[in-house]
């Protein structure tokens, strides 16, 4: 038998937790597109305001990411998931119940409390393999992309065909299935695997926070997420004054995010392949800037907004490929769960500042001003960007150790002198070793040849 080959329980648990996972991602972007237009004709509604009920969900999330990946440890996985999907349920319904922007600012905060990401990668740990770990993993990154896209395309026509109060209906409905989802479908895990690659360890977010490498990529998720969102505040109103109605927006969403989908192939690959990954990172970042002054720049101009929006779509997906993959890089080893988790908590907070900046901007000033503000967010995105180094090439591995290997003497340095080993955190009470190789010169294979050979 095929040891790499995923078994029943394993594919089980990465369509369910996937599935899952997009459910409640699709319920969160489908709002993205519409909020600014159709919101604006619920009670007591105005530009601000309008950008606080898209960012109160990231500001939401930010608070009680880090927290919960750590209680699950404590109550669960599986009720900690069905607790979040139902405060998520619960702000859905609010949010379709309501004709007040402030009900619509309620509900979208009780869903961001629903904070279950962290939970859901680490019941993914205990239900797979350790050779299969990553391809689960990559399923749940690629499934984000995905999400956003259709979400992107599906929110502008549910809302323009059933109103802004059926689509939070259907929100609520997709939450529900998840829950279904998590309980029928996804296996319960026979115990609690304490992994540091996909879960938050207490007591090592200080050592994350003081590593300047993840801070540059932590502020670089965060200006993205400011950008995506505070844009979004000003650009459903932009279509419009350039003779766009609402209900045609998904068909802009639509060909600009198949165009950056294919396109951002070939330099995910180069980036990989050819080391080029900080070559890449800034050509990314130039190319958003690039976009909020086309953006700026445009006014009424439809095809101006259009040139804009796949120019930043581009750049927009091309970095959310290569960002987890830089913080996986850079993290020490044995702290990529609770990197991740730093770097989940700095992208929400990005979304409550993007929207409620975007909103105050746009209410006060006007939708140039939005996107000139997001330009001079870009500018200094860049000019950190040119401080970073180029990252490390290594891939993390964690591989469980036998007592009697953990009484091997110097077990750690005969590690750490393999080549293509970058380098080596043994923890004695996990029985674990969590290694950063370079894949170009090493395998899982070869190590587990070595230490079975001590």
């Amino acid at each position: 038998m095929n040891d790499n080959k995923m078994t029943p329980t394993e594919r089980r648990a990465t369509w369910g937790l996937g599935t899952v996972f997009s459910l409640r991602m699709l319920g969160m972007f489908m709002v993205l597109p519409v909020l600014t237009t159709y919101g604006m004709a619920l009670q007591g509604a105005n530009e601000t305001l309008i950008g606080l009920a898209i960012g109160i969900y990231g500001l939401a999330q930010a608070v009680f990411q880090i927290p919960f990946g750590l209680i699950s440890d404590r109550v669960g996985r599986k009720p900690l998931i069905v607790g979040g999907l139902l405060m998520f349920v619960l702000g859905s319904v609010i949010a379709a119940c309501t004709v007040s922007i402030w009900g619509i600012i309620l509900g979208r905060a009780l869903q961001g409390s629903g904070a279950i990401a962290a939970a859901v990668m680490a019941l993914l740990s205990d239900l797979t393999r350790e050779q299969n770990r990553t391809k689960a993993m990559a399923f749940i990154g690629i499934s984000f992309g995905v999400t956003f896209a259709i979400a992107m395309v599906i929110g502008p026509i549910v809302t323009h065909a059933l109103g802004l109060h059926a689509l939070f209906w259907m929100i609520a409905m997709l939450a529900t299935l998840g829950i279904v989802i998590t309980l029928l479908v996804v296996p319960n895990a026979p115990n609690h695997v304490l992994n540091r690659e996909s879960g938050m360890v207490k007591g090592s977010i200080r050592k994350v926070l003081a590593n300047p490498k993840l801070l540059k990529l932590n502020f670089g998720i965060l200006c993205l997420h400011i950008l995506l969102m505070s844009s979004f505040v000003a650009l459903p109103g932009q279509f419009e004054n350039a003779g766009l109605p609402a209900a045609e927006h998904w068909k802009i969403y639509l060909a600009t995010m198949l165009i950056a989908f294919v396109a951002v192939v070939p330099f995910i690959i180069y980036a990989e392949a050819k080391r080029k990954m900080k070559r890449v990172f800034v050509a990314c970042v130039a190319l958003i800037l690039l976009a909020e002054v086309i953006l700026w720049m445009a006014g009424a101009h439809f095809w101006t907004l259009v040139i804009g929006v796949q120019v930043f779509f581009f750049a927009f997906n091309l970095m959310e490929a290569i960002l987890p993959s830089l913080i996986s890089k850079e993290s020490p080893p044995g702290y990529k769960g609770t990197a991740m988790g730093v770097y989940s908590t700095s992208q929400f907070i990005g979304v409550a500042i993007g929207g409620s900046l975007g909103g105050w901007l746009f209410g006060h000033f006007g939708a140039p001003e939005v996107f000139l503000v997001g330009a001079l967010v870009a500018a200094v995105w860049l000019v950190v960007s040119f401080t970073m180094a180029e990252p490390p090439y290594v891939s993390s591995l964690r591989i469980v150790l036998s007592d009697a290997v953990l009484a091997v003497p110097n077990l750690e340095q005969r590690l750490k002198a393999q080549p293509g080993v970058a380098s080596v955190f043994i923890v004695p009470e996990e029985k674990s070793a969590y290694i950063k190789i370079d894949s170009k010169v090493t395998n899982r294979g070869n190590l587990e040849a070595m230490i079975a050979a001590c």
